[in-house]
């Protein structure tokens, strides 16, 4: 468990990797799209893409010689949650009184 929370938190250590969880929170992107995104090199977008799916945070579909990249956006919560509430556990009331105010 924690190698795997540390995979997590290694792969949102860096801008570029956030941002791409950003850009795929509105649906799947081929990797040609994500790439076009930023002024990085496509091996090195590439290798991003590797350290998000490694974590988990991303699944890959193959369709010819595409490559399409989808947000896993459980894995993100459940692990930055669980890390939340070991080291903070009043982050849980706190959640739960947000939500009964925007009621």
């Amino acid at each position: 468990m924690a190698d795997e929370i540390t995979s997590v938190f290694a792969a949102l250590a860096h801008p570029t990797r956030r941002q791409i969880l950003q850009d795929l929170k509105s649906g799947e992107l081929a990797a040609g799209e994500i790439a076009a995104r930023f002024a990085s090199t496509a091996p090195t977008i590439s290798r991003h893409l590797a350290a998000l799916r490694t974590a988990g945070l991303v699944t890959e579909r193959r369709d010819g010689n595409r490559i399409f990249y989808s947000l896993v956006p459980e894995r993100l919560a459940l692990s930055v949650g669980d890390f939340l509430s070991a080291v903070c556990p009043e982050q849980m009331v706190l959640r739960e009184t947000r939500k009964r105010v925007t009621r």
